[in-house]
């Protein structure tokens, strides 16, 4: 830690609610895609578009939010994008029809990316190995809180008789919120003389670089595979929630309380074994529960005709327990690959993470989410590739210990 750097947990909560703006763009509609088909007159299948869009326009972005960082700052690009932000949401709510609202969707996804990613590359430029993986867990068990009210909120948005636009307008003064708190609060990381160049070719020639450093690949896949898992259930809640279990705009607290309290605790069990507990092990016992949860989910979703709560979720909570555990390990993994360059590493795994997010969004969820077997299979799949790929680099790095790559 630097002598510069504010108090940790003032800075967990601030790059927590950076990282939260991004998932309540997307949960925090859930409630509201019936209301949106019939007043936009179409069908719930063109409303899931409204996620698809966002996250292939993030998954994009995520690509020059860390390059912007290092070459201008951390706090200037996160200023910048939580501006656009707040012009986006506005735009969105005052669309008429779903062209324009999926136009301002794709500008909230440019600028969503930028909490996260930037505010990743904010804790390693500050903390180093065992007080990074602590920081790294309390910002995801704070951020772990947004998934699972956002939900609630527009569901309860909903019940008081406001209409979708009241959604979006609540994303505008939340950004807002978060610009204020920024712009007072958080303190510039990335020195001028540590900032390299923004050069299109140069930032070409480093991302064809880092896109064939297998290790980089490895990590960033097994982490990603690792969290699709939940995912899948997150794209798949509107679905999951007001057909398979059969409850209504206010019942979406019973899937996404669980998993996000599976996270909260896994990522909290994650701060207490650092520099306790080998991160092998950690890792370990991680996939461990996302595998027992796997078994679990398909068990029950086989042995019963119709599913029912609490056993429906409770291998999702589980689950997110253990993939809570092992993302601070692999995510400061890569950071550490690239000192130099955090923001670009960190841009470069939020983009393998989204355009995968992208998929299960816009293809896997259609397909899967109207048989909750389907569901666990596809749930239990990612786990497993993420699992594979994590014990494929655990053998490599066996065979040839890594230098890290400057």
């Amino acid at each position: 830690m630097t002598a510069a750097s504010p108090s940790t947990r003032r800075l967990a909560l601030l790059l927590a609610g950076l990282a939260m703006f991004g998932p309540f763009s997307i949960d925090t509609i859930f409630p509201a895609f019936p209301q949106l088909a019939q007043r936009l007159s179409v069908d719930e299948v063109a409303v899931q578009q409204t996620i698809s869009v966002y996250l292939l326009f993030y998954g994009l972005m995520s690509l020059a939010h860390g390059p912007l960082s290092d070459a201008l700052g951390r706090k200037r690009v996160i200023l910048g994008g939580l501006v656009i932000f707040v012009g986006a949401s506005v735009g969105c709510a005052l669309s008429t029809d779903l062209t324009t609202l999926l136009v301002f969707r794709a500008l909230q996804g440019l600028s969503a990316g930028v909490g996260m990613i930037v505010g990743r590359a904010v804790i390693r430029d500050l903390y180093h190995g065992h007080d990074a993986q602590r920081l790294m867990s309390q910002v995801s068990m704070i951020f772990g809180i947004a998934p699972a009210i956002a939900p609630i909120i527009g569901g309860w948005i909903l019940l008081s008789g406001a209409g979708w636009p009241l959604i979006f307008w609540f994303l505008v003064v939340f950004s807002l919120l978060l610009l204020v708190a920024t712009a007072r609060f958080l303190p510039e990381t990335h020195p001028v003389e540590a900032r390299t160049s923004l050069s299109p070719r140069g930032l070409l020639r480093d991302y064809l670089r880092m896109g064939s450093n297998p290790r980089l690949l490895r990590l960033a896949l097994a982490s990603a595979l690792n969290f699709s898992s939940v995912f899948l259930y997150i794209s798949s809640a509107p679905v999951f929630v007001m057909q398979h279990l059969k409850l209504g705009e206010g019942g979406f607290a019973w899937l996404f309380v669980p998993t996000i309290g599976g996270m909260t605790l896994g990522a909290f069990l994650s701060g207490q074994m650092a520099g306790r507990v080998l991160p092998q092990r950690q890792i370990g016992i991680g996939f461990g529960l996302c595998g027992l949860s796997a078994v679990l989910n398909i068990g029950y979703v086989l042995s019963v005709p119709e599913i029912a709560l609490p056993w429906a979720v409770v291998p999702i909570f589980m689950g997110g327990t253990g993939l809570a555990m092992i993302f601070p390990i692999l995510a400061l993994g890569v950071l550490d690959l690239y000192p130099h360059q955090r923001g670009l590493a960190s841009s470069m795994q939020m983009f393998i993470q989204m355009m995968i997010n992208t998929f299960v969004a816009g293809v896997l969820s259609p397909l899967l989410s109207s048989n909750p077997v389907r569901l666990a299979f596809g749930y239990a799949g990612f786990f497993v590739l993420g699992a594979s790929v994590w014990y494929w680099e655990n053998a490599c790095a066996r065979r040839n210990p890594p230098a890290p790559a400057r």
